[in-house]
């Protein structure tokens, strides 16, 4: 038997709900956000951020500890200040979320560094920035950081990403991290080594250990196994010369997408983490992303065809794949829900207008027999959302809308036309090789 979830009914603690006078994002009706931003939207509650932070960071109270954020699971600008402000730091994966996190006033101190195919421009970005942590992948980009902040007279701070090699349960193998075999990190069979040959470069300094064994982990087993593993080579690498002052075990809490799903059980998780880091004697690095922004955010769409093909019932909607990739590419879940409801049900798969049959929100559900001009609003869509949206089928990315209280504000713009079309060159400067 797995342990460490504790049930909790779904939607308790997010603020998106059906009232008589309709669907509130907060105390905003969802159609007051639809009429001033268009669909489809994204709409972030700044409440339900704020609450998770705080539910996170006091079941780590008597551990020494730092947040940061994962940014990749949701980059706006508006989420990301917001958690600044409440004392996170960040966790980056690329050049342009490092670019990104600076320009929303994160400081070098704030960063964390990770991705596991970073470039020698991203590296070398992060040495001139002086983050706080570079974690790295691989033996050769260790050899490579090193070169790097040697040409720029620099010593660069260094955590080994290690693969812990457990057993991982998640919803989807794509979430899955830390098993042997995954690209991430390295082999817990070979950290040691790499470890002594960081402690013999002159260019980077090994402070940290770090791991991520996956997301929306049911159980807390596998971070009890990794924490023992991650324990374990904390004493050798110390007997070999470094001053370990980290230990990162990434994110991985679980959200809630629909009923029957589990929150975790945060004080079991700090009890599990702190007696670790506590014997260790170092900070606590924790990189949540979905567990802030997962269940914190809805998708709302209007609904614009109702069509009945070969015995089976569709509801098009004008959000497609392109705006939410997350059923299609992870076959997950999103609570789907009327704004008004008409008291009918219907069976029907929920897709969207982009061109491919893997277009779907929803297949075989049954939902509200809605009809076309209604809206629906897609729970759970505040992780991995707007960050995985593309311009497939010359779509224009959608807005994101914030809601805190009674006020609400389009924190990015829908693109436009000319927004999708501005790096084109109309009269390209044709090169002779």
């Amino acid at each position: 038997m797995g342990e460490g979830v504790l049930a909790v009914p779904f939607g308790q603690r997010v603020p998106f709900a059906a009232r008589d006078a309709g669907f509130f994002c907060e105390e905003v009706p969802a159609e007051s956000i639809a009429l001033a931003a268009g669909t489809p939207t994204f709409v972030y509650s700044a409440s339900a951020i704020r609450e998770r932070y705080h539910r996170l960071t006091s079941a780590l109270k008597d551990c020494p500890v730092r947040v940061h954020y994962s940014m990749k699971a949701n980059g706006n600008r508006a989420v990301i200040t917001l958690l600044r402000e409440l004392g996170s730091g960040i966790d980056v994966v690329s050049g342009g979320e490092l670019a990104k996190a600076l320009r929303a006033g994160f400081g070098a101190h704030d960063i964390v560094q990770g991705g596991v195919g970073k470039t020698a421009t991203e590296l070398r970005e992060a040495v001139q920035v002086g983050v706080k942590l570079i974690n790295v992948e691989s033996l050769e980009e260790l050899v490579l950081l090193n070169a790097i902040a040697g040409e720029m007279g620099a010593v660069a701070s260094v955590g080994l990403r290690v693969n812990p090699e457990v057993t991982v349960t998640n919803p989807h193998a794509y979430i899955a991290t830390g098993a042997k075999g995954h690209k991430f990190g390295i082999p817990h069979v070979s950290a040691l080594a790499v470890a002594r040959d960081a402690i013999a470069m002159q260019h980077v300094n090994l402070c940290a250990l770090d791991m991520h064994v996956g997301s929306q982990l049911s159980t807390m087993e596998p971070y009890r196994d990794g924490l023992n593993r991650l324990k374990e080579l904390t004493l050798q690498v110390r007997s070999a010369g470094a001053t370990i002052k980290y230990i990162d075990i990434g994110g991985g809490l679980p959200v809630v997408y629909q009923a029957g799903d589990a929150e975790p059980d945060l004080a079991g998780y700090a009890d599990l983490v702190g007696k670790v880091i506590r014997e260790l004697g170092v900070e606590l690095i924790v990189e949540p992303g979905r567990f802030f922004v997962g269940a914190s955010g809805v998708l709302v769409t209007r609904v614009l065809y109702r069509k009945e093909s070969g015995g089976k019932q569709y509801v098009i909607v004008d959000a497609g794949m392109n705006d939410l990739l997350r059923p299609s590419h992870y076959d997950s879940y999103h609570q789907i829900d009327a704004v008004k409801p008409s008291g009918k049900r219907v069976t029907a798969d929920v897709v969207g207008p982009v061109c491919e049959t893997g277009d779907f929100l929803a297949l075989d559900r049954e939902v509200d027999d809605v009809q076309p001009g209604d809206l629906v609003v897609l729970h759970g869509a505040g992780a991995y959302g707007y960050v995985m949206s593309s311009n497939y089928n010359a779509r224009p990315r959608a807005a994101e809308v914030m809601v805190e209280g009674h006020r609400f504000a389009v924190v990015t713009a829908r693109e436009s036309y000319d927004d999708m079309m501005r790096l084109e060159h109309e009269d390209p400067n044709w090169r002779d090789a």
